[in-house]
C-alpha cells in the first residue's frame, strides 16, 4: 500500500476538495485587521451548500468579545445519525492581518536571536491566529464542523523557507472523523534562518501531494487569471491554461495572437506582492498531479460551481474562472 493510500486508508470517502480561501477576498486589505464580514458570510454558505448534504446544526455556542447575548444551542437535535457531507480542507490567506506584523519586524526574513523579529513572530501569530478563529466561527455558524489549526502549533517547519517537516496525522485524524480542518499561513521556525513565513500556498501543495482531493479551488478578490493587471484596459482574462509535464505553461483558452510569450504572460505580476506569481506556480505542481484547479472570484455564482466541482469535463462558456490542468 503506497503512502497515499495508507493515509487515506480510514477515510469512508476520499478528500472532495481543497479551498483556499484569499486574503483579499475576506478581509478588507487596506484596513488592518478588518474582516469583509459579507463576503466571510457569503463563502460560509456557498462552502456549506457544496460540502452538505442535508439539513444542519449552527455549531457556534460562544460568546462573541463584547457581546452581552448568551449563546443560544439548538433544541432541535435528535438522535438520528448526521447527514452525509463531502471531505472538505480549508486553507485561508492573511489579508490585513499578519501582514503589517510581519513586515514591520522582518520574520520572513528570519534571525530570531533579534528582539524585534522575536516580538513580530508572536504578534504575527497572535493575528493571524485571531483570524483563523473568526473564520471557524463563520463555518461552524453555517454548521460546517470546522476545526482551526495552526501549522506551528501542529510542529510544521520549513528550511531555508522550504518545507522541512510537515505532519499531516492530526489532519488526516481530523477529516476521518468528520470534521473540516482549516489552516492557514503562519509564522514556523526554519532550522537554517531561525524563522519564516510559510504561506498558505505553499500549504495547499503540500497537501495536495500528500492527500490527492479530486479538485482545488482558489477564492479570490478577481474573477481570475490575467494577461496583466485586471485594472488595465484591454487586459485578458485567462481561461484555461495546460500545465505539461516538463513544467511548462500554455495559454488553452483564449488564443493569444503571440504565442511565444504564452508562457511569460501566465506568471505576469499583477499581485505587486508576488501572491498571483506564488499562488500560480503552486497551481501548476497540483495540476502536475493531475489535479484541476480552478480560480475564481469568491462569492459568485462561478465560485459555486467551482465549490461543487461541477468543472470536471468541459468548461461551460458562461463559467468565468480560470481553470490550471494537465495538459491532454
Amino acid at each position: 500500500m503506497d503512502e497515499h493510500r495508507e493515509r487515506t486508508a480510514a477515510w469512508t470517502k476520499p478528500l472532495q476538495c481543497i479551498v483556499k480561501l484569499g486574503g483579499a477576498a475576506i478581509t478588507c486589505k487596506n484596513e488592518l485587521e478588518t474582516i469583509n464580514e459579507d463576503n466571510l458570510n457569503t463563502v460560509s454558505s456557498q462552502l456549506r451548500e457544496a460540502m452538505i448534504l442535508g439539513p444542519c446544526h449552527g455549531m457556534d455556542w460562544s460568546r462573541r468579545p463584547g457581546s452581552l447575548e448568551n449563546p443560544t444551542v439548538p433544541d432541535d437535535f435528535d438522535d438520528q445519525l448526521e447527514s452525509d457531507s463531502k471531505n472538505f480542507i480549508v486553507v485561508h490567506g492573511a489579508g490585513s492581518f499578519g501582514h503589517f506584523q510581519a513586515s514591520k519586524s522582518g520574520v520572513h526574513k528570519g534571525g530570531l536571536s533579534k528582539p524585534l523579529v522575536k516580538s513580530g513572530f508572536v504578534a504575527t501569530r497572535i493575528s493571524v491566529t485571531s483570524l483563523n478563529l473568526e473564520i471557524v466561527r463563520a463555518l461552524a455558524k453555517e454548521g460546517i464542523p470546522s476545526i482551526g489549526m495552526s501549522p506551528f502549533s501542529c510542529g510544521w517547519s520549513t528550511c531555508e523557507r522550504n518545507i522541512a517537516i510537515a505532519d499531516i496525522s492530526t489532519v488526516v485524524k481530523a477529516i476521518g472523523t468528520g470534521f473540516v480542518p482549516v489552516l492557514h499561513g503562519d509564522a514556523v521556525l526554519d532550522s537554517s534562518l531561525g524563522c519564516t513565513i510559510l504561506s498558505g500556498d505553499v500549504i495547499i501543495r503540500h497537501l495536495a501531494e500528500q492527500l490527492r482531493p479530486k479538485y482545488v479551488v482558489f477564492l479570490t478578490d478577481v474573477l481570475g487569471v490575467y494577461d496583466r493587471p485586471p485594472s488595465e484596459p484591454d487586459a485578458t482574462l485567462l481561461r484555461e491554461i495546460a500545465v505539461h509535464e516538463d513544467g511548462s505553461w500554455s495559454v488553452i483558452k483564449p488564443k493569444l495572437q503571440d504565442t511565444s510569450k504564452q508562457v511569460e504572460i501566465t506568471v505576469a505580476a499583477h499581485d505587486t506582492t508576488g501572491g498571483m506569481i506564488t499562488k500560480i506556480s503552486e497551481a501548476a505542481v497540483i495540476a502536475k498531479l493531475g489535479i484541476d484547479v480552478y480560480i475564481v472570484k469568491a462569492t459568485t455564482k462561478h465560485s459555486v460551481r467551482a465549490l461543487k466541482g461541477q468543472l470536471k469535463e468541459n468548461i461551460p462558456d458562461d463559467w468565468l474562472g480560470t481553470v490550471i490542468r494537465l495538459a491532454k
